[in-house]
């Protein structure tokens, strides 16, 4: 099966829950809040359940922490 057929290939609406998510209206994807890449539904294991966001890979998540204040930002080292 397409991993785009059935749900067309609209975006999904989704609520993020602490390890799941609930489809609040069918889609074949979520949009990266970082990268603005598409992520299919299939393939989503990283978002904020306090920020109801979804990242692309695990390095968007801590980029998007960082932004968010969530994580403390280190300067470079010399």
């Amino acid at each position: 099966m397409n991993r785009f057929e059935g749900s067309g290939s609209r975006e999904a609406k989704i609520r993020y829950l602490d390890g799941d998510y609930q489809i609040l209206t069918s889609g074949a994807y979520v949009v990266c809040a970082m990268t603005g890449r598409p992520i299919p539904l299939d393939e989503l294991r990283y978002w904020s359940v306090a920020r109801q966001e979804a990242y692309v890979d695990a390095a968007a998540s801590l980029e998007a922490d960082k932004r968010a204040g969530a994580l403390p930002v280190q300067a470079p080292q010399a």
